[in-house]
């Protein structure tokens, strides 16, 4: 049967999100006049309503059921509001609905999405008798079960919601991106989108204020290093307030550095929080009680620190005033004098380390000083050793026992090893005294000279550099290796190391190298030397022995006769030989002295460089300033050769000096080294003709 229904102008409303925002949805108007009805849905608010009286809302309530129940179709009672419920009158709503035949009350609450459905699904249900009688949950059992679907929805929606980690996230952008998603769907139905929107933003807002508890953590931890760079000086911010010390840091120079001054305060609210490249710190900041501890602190930590030096200073003097210490005891044997002393309990266990350390330093460094005074007196000790070999042990003996009586001896007794290297360097510097074994170390004469003139005499040696290139243009040099015991080879593989594809990089310029090591016990060590395929600009003589010198010196000796008599080539006669003395990687050499001493002696008779091996090549047993100095003599041999074969009457060879100076002075002299060389360096008539 068709019903009338009267509803005019009246709206339909699609959805809950619709309550107060109608303008934002699409406007629908219920129709006019008759309409197919299958089934009523009679509302009835069980809750304490506003001016109203339920027992007049019950009466309308059994009028309009009288009206309805004329067309003979199903009709189910939706108990409204039942959060909010008044338990009498849902009490006279089921006494209401029992007194009626097949009438059935739904308890439900649009709040919380209580029974919504179930009403529809019940009313469907009478309609179609071939459904079965509906079943009617009770509101708390359904109030239950809902509040955990929505509590099950809410949990998987907020894990999706915190996902975004970016807080300037925008909830149409998330909400695009999340439409999909099953979760996100289910909490939308359950809960509405309002609700979605509303636990978004306070996930932003977290976000957020995550971001700016981060870095204003990040600027409390930088303030202390700030203020160590403008407030450093006790004596000025001792009794300054934290306001007074804020004045004070505007007017440093390096305020700008440390900190930023922004137009808009408070910072945390400004674009500042997202500049997370600029480490400086807002100054508004600056006014919290947080930063004012930090300053209270910095106060106190250089109080303590003024404190903890002085106390360090006040130690230090203890252990001067200690006799019995001497150079080289441990601290444990120490520790129990001073236990009781007021500035030991003050500092920690690291700074007594620390004072200990530096005084043991400078009581060894004087006892070693006067160590070295004491063997200076005792000269005559030293005058019959034998120049040529390690002193005998019965030598030594003797050695230490007219010492042993001396206290500046008994001083180094807990440094034993010490002092015998101190004894074993001042015999090896009587006999040979170099800038190596030189005493007073950086402040040898030589080492000053040698600095001296390559400072000076710089651009005369870029121009015979030029000289040299120009006369001889040698882009290849042929290198004949002679060594004992694998020697030789051992060089080869150290140039080869330092080259590139047998390239070298020497001045500026790049030189292609044959190398050909030979042992010198070998038999064909003659016909190796010198064959069409192979002649060499230059021989390198290496030996770390007394045994291996005396052999290349008697080497040399055969290849000059050979040479002689042969007189294969002009170049023959004149080929250059540069001796070179190798460490010995097992140990540190005591007979380095003496090999020093009888390699010069050889090269003085040979007439040929001697090349010595430099401070600090331990363990290795070459260094590439050894391999540059003698392939520097080679090619100088070479270009004097050249011009000797082919002289260029224009240019004079440098390497023949006119005035040869022998100069005497003694390292730690008061006089400077550029005093006594400046009347031949500022000479307009004098130019030296090699470094050194």
């Amino acid at each position: 049967a068709a019903s009338k229904l009267q509803s005019a102008e009246k709206l339909m409303y699609i959805c809950t999100d619709q309550l107060g925002l109608e303008q934002d949805f699409e406007q629908k108007q219920m129709p006019e006049g008759k309409l197919s009805i299958d089934g009523f849905l009679l509302c009835i608010d069980v809750s304490q309503g506003c001016n109203r009286k339920f027992d007049d809302q019950l009466k309308f309530v059994n009028n309009l059921y009288i009206q309805l129940s004329k067309s003979k179709k199903p009709i189910i009672i939706a108990a409204t509001k039942c959060d909010e419920c008044v338990d009498h009158y849902l009490r006279e709503v089921q006494a209401f609905a029992s007194n009626k035949k097949n009438l059935v009350v739904v308890e439900t609450s649009a709040r919380f999405n209580v029974n919504v459905e179930t009403c529809f699904t019940a009313l469907v249900q009478m309609m179609d008798k071939t459904r079965g009688k509906p079943k009617i949950i009770p509101y708390l059992d359904a109030y239950k079960t809902q509040r955990q679907l929505v509590v099950t929805a809410t949990d998987k929606f907020e894990k999706l919601v915190q996902t975004v980690r970016d807080y300037h996230a925008t909830w149409k952008t998330v909400s695009n991106k999340l439409k999909n998603h099953p979760d996100y769907e289910e909490y939308i139905n359950l809960e509405g989108t309002k609700k979605a929107k509303n636990t978004f933003s306070k996930h932003i807002e977290q976000l957020k204020q995550e971001h700016i508890r981060k870095r204003k953590e990040e600027y409390i931890n930088a303030l202390p290093r700030a203020l160590n760079t403008l407030l450093s000086n006790l004596d000025e911010i001792e009794h300054l307030s934290w306001s007074e010390a804020l004045k004070l840091m505007e007017k440093r120079p390096d305020f700008q550095s440390c900190f930023v001054v922004l137009e808009k305060t408070p910072w945390d609210e400004t674009d500042h929080i997202d500049k997370v490249n600029d480490r400086r710190i807002p100054f508004d900041l600056l006014t919290t009680l947080e930063a004012e501890k930090v300053y209270q602190n910095h106060v106190q930590h250089l109080i303590s620190e003024k404190r903890r030096v002085e106390m360090k200073e006040k130690f230090k003097k203890t252990l001067e005033k200690i006799q019995f210490i001497s150079p080289g005891q441990p601290w444990e044997e120490v520790i129990c004098f001073v236990v009781e002393d007021e500035a030991f309990k003050y500092i920690t266990d690291a700074d007594s380390k620390e004072v200990y350390g530096r005084h043991q330093r400078e009581i060894v460094e004087k006892a070693k000083e006067e160590f070295q005074e004491m063997l200076f007196e005792h000269s005559e000790l030293f005058y019959d050793l034998d120049l040529n070999a390690t002193p005998s042990s019965d030598k030594m003996s003797e050695i230490h026992a007219v010492l042993s009586e001396e206290p500046r001896y008994k001083a180094l007794q807990k440094l034993a090893p010490d002092r015998e290297s101190l004894l074993l360097k001042h015999i090896g510097f009587v006999y040979h005294p170099t800038k190596e074994t030189c005493l007073s170390g950086q402040n040898c004469t030589d080492i000053k000279v040698e600095q001296l003139l390559a400072n000076s005499l710089l651009q005369l040696d870029h121009g015979r550099s030029n000289l040299y290139h120009d006369s001889a243009s040698i882009d290849k040099v042929n290198l004949f290796i002679l060594g004992k015991d694998g020697l030789a080879q051992e060089l080869a593989n150290e140039i080869r190391t330092q080259s590139t594809d047998d390239e070298y990089a020497l001045d500026g310029k790049i030189y292609e190298l044959d190398l050909r090591p030979v042992d010198a016990k070998s038999p064909y060590l003659l016909t190796q030397l010198w064959t069409s395929a192979f002649k060499p600009h230059g021989c390198f003589c290496v030996f770390n022995s007394i045994e291996s010198l005396n052999f290349i010196g008697e080497c040399i000796a055969k290849i000059r006769a050979e040479a002689s008599q042969i007189r294969r080539d002009k170049y023959m006669a004149n080929l250059p030989f540069t001796l070179i003395l190798a460490n010995q990687r097992d140990s540190v050499s005591k007979n380095l002295p003496i090999l020093r001493h009888q390699g010069q002696q050889l090269a003085n008779k040979l007439q040929c460089p001697f090349v010595d091996v430099p401070a600090g090549t331990y363990p290795r047993k070459f260094n590439e300033t050894q391999i540059k100095q003698a392939l520097r003599g080679v090619l100088e041999a070479v270009k004097h050769n050249f011009d000797v074969v082919s002289p260029v009457p224009t240019i004079k060879d440098l390497s023949e000096a006119d005035l040869r100076i022998v100069m005497c002075a003694m390292c730690g002299d008061p006089f400077s080294v550029d005093l006594i060389l400046s009347p031949f360096l500022d000479s307009h008539s004098c130019s030296a003709a090699q470094a050194g």
